[in-house]
């Protein structure tokens, strides 16, 4: 009889991904979380074999009922829902309750033999608490409650995603066209040789490294836990720009920033995303790094073949809509029409967060010191 494969965030990116590889591969009996099984995404995954049932990850007991029985559980929190409507701080408080939680009811599940747990780097310890980035953040006091429970942890992989291939999706990176300059501009507070660790598109390339953790427990779990890296190339910040423009045949320019500049023409995302940019413009190589015994796609056999690339996914982006997103409806789908169903949800959280941006939101976070990028 198959095992029970459980995923949270059964519609949004990486759920979903880890679904399209699941049911592919078929090893699994797969069961899918959502807050809402009526929504059409729910509705085409029950049509494809998938046991929907609902969940909500702020009630324990509810997440209890929901992993019942299952043998490996996928989890994962949304930082960005909490902080577009309270700030980073009390969604820092929100995503740590929410994790916790999840923990708590998978060191309750008896059959339960493997927990992914998606999180990131520990940037506080990286850089001796230079850099606190607030999305980080609450993933790592996670964490450290996965590793308070000895049981659970030796049951855990720590699931390190690096920079999603279609991210330029979002505004805060889409590069905005300067008549002045002729050319598509984008700001950052990284320097342009920053390197950067990413997957291609990650509606596939998630849910192959989640599939072959999955069915290496043998190389991926350990009684102090695992931690594995989902690392599809090697790029810098300037050549995810220069690659765009290959992509598109549109001329660009990339702007090197202060912080606090790039914050005040971000309102609200540009502190958040920028003191992740600068930190990896400080840490460099060892932005994904800190953690012994990190696994990456060699040790996990994973052939580059099997990969997409950044390019891969600038191909399947509708960038004609993405260029104009605040003059257009900026929740129209960025895909191809075959992946149109699937990044939906995508582009419906790219209009809340463009909504914020639009809306002046500022952060008000105590818990981050701003640090300029090197010069």
């Amino acid at each position: 009889m198959a095992k029970l494969l459980t995923v949270v965030g059964a519609t949004g990116t990486q759920g979903l991904s880890l679904i399209d590889a699941a049911l592919e591969d078929g090893t699994y009996k797969i069961r899918g979380l959502t807050r809402n099984p009526n929504s059409e995404k729910a509705a085409a995954l029950a049509r494809r074999g998938v046991e929907v049932v609902k969940a909500d990850i702020n009630d324990e007991q509810s997440l209890i009922r929901a992993f019942a029985g299952s043998h490996a559980i996928f989890a994962i929190t949304d930082f960005f829902e909490p902080f577009i409507t309270h700030g980073p701080e009390r969604a820092i408080d929100i995503e740590v309750a929410q994790g916790i939680n999840m923990a708590r009811a998978a060191s309750k599940t008896a059959t339960l033999e493997h927990y992914v747990w998606s999180t990131l780097p520990n940037g506080n310890k990286l850089t001796d608490g230079k850099y606190i980035v607030p999305h980080f953040e609450g993933k790592n006091r996670i964490d450290d409650y996965i590793r308070s429970d000895k049981a659970l942890l030796a049951k855990t992989t720590f699931f390190w995603i690096t920079w999603y291939g279609n991210n330029f999706a979002y505004p805060i990176f889409t590069p905005n066209f300067l008549k002045t300059a002729n050319a598509y501009v984008q700001l950052s507070p990284a320097r342009p040789d920053t390197p950067i660790k990413a997957i291609g598109d990650p509606h596939k390339d998630i849910g192959v490294f989640a599939l072959s953790v999955l069915k290496q427990p043998g190389l991926t779990l350990r009684p102090q836990g695992r931690f594995v890296l989902a690392h599809s190339e090697d790029t810098t910040t300037g050549k995810l720009l220069s690659d765009w423009s290959e992509v598109t045949g549109k001329p660009s320019t990339y702007v090197q920033t202060s912080l606090d500049d790039f914050s005040a023409v971000w309102p609200g995302f540009g502190l958040e995303m920028g003191i992740m940019m600068a930190m990896w413009s400080e840490l460099r190589d060892e932005s994904w790094s800190g953690e012994e015994g990190l696994l990456t796609r060699e040790e996990l056999g994973i052939k580059q073949s099997d990969l997409t690339t950044v390019k891969n996914a600038y191909n399947v982006m509708n960038w004609e809509a993405l260029l104009n997103v605040f003059t257009h409806d900026p929740a129209v789908s960025y895909a191809t029409d075959e992946a149109a169903e699937r990044n939906r949800e995508d582009a419906t959280s790219r209009k809340r967060r463009t909504n914020v941006i639009k809306g002046n939101h500022t952060l008000g976070l105590k818990c981050v010191t701003l640090q300029p990028p090197p010069r």
